[in-house]
């Protein structure tokens, strides 16, 4: 535990959730623009379009506000009296976002697959991802909140 830590919490908390507010639009957007992805010729003009919003969602929004999200939950659960090591939910929670991890990294083989004109999963397959994040999301919102165990 780090002291310094306790007294800068309001703002850690506030650019935590910020983070987390960003990654989960970029989680929930992207699939879409998979879907529609797939209505388009490859080498179309519209392919080539959805290559470039895929790689600027991912690479300038996704990723940087998936690390900032981790390292601002880092400093929280390293702050005094947040977490109480011996409770359930903290682990749930930790579990989640890691699902979650394994979701960003998914899409980002699903993004390179579409870059190479490569893909070969139906739009069905990518409406069903898109509700993989928001389960995940709302498990960790819902144990570090409500604290079920």
């Amino acid at each position: 535990m780090i002291p310094a830590f306790a007294y800068l919490y309001p703002w850690t908390k506030a650019l935590h959730i910020i983070s987390l507010i960003a990654w989960m639009a970029g989680m929930l957007y992207l699939p879409r623009l998979f879907v529609y992805h797939c209505e388009v010729a490859s080498g179309s003009q519209a392919s080539e379009l959805f290559k470039v919003m895929e790689r600027r969602l991912y690479k300038l929004i996704m990723t940087p506000a998936m690390l900032s999200t981790v390292a601002f939950g880092i400093i929280l659960a390293l702050t005094p009296g947040l977490v109480d090591w011996h409770e359930g939910w903290f682990y749930v929670k930790i579990v989640a976002v890691l699902g979650l991890g394994g979701v960003h990294g998914a899409m980002n083989k699903w993004r390179r697959n579409f870059l190479n004109d490569q893909n070969m999963k139906p739009q069905k397959f990518f409406r069903i991802a898109n509700e993989v994040p928001t389960v995940l999301m709302l498990v960790a919102v819902i144990m570090v909140v409500v604290q079920p165990f």
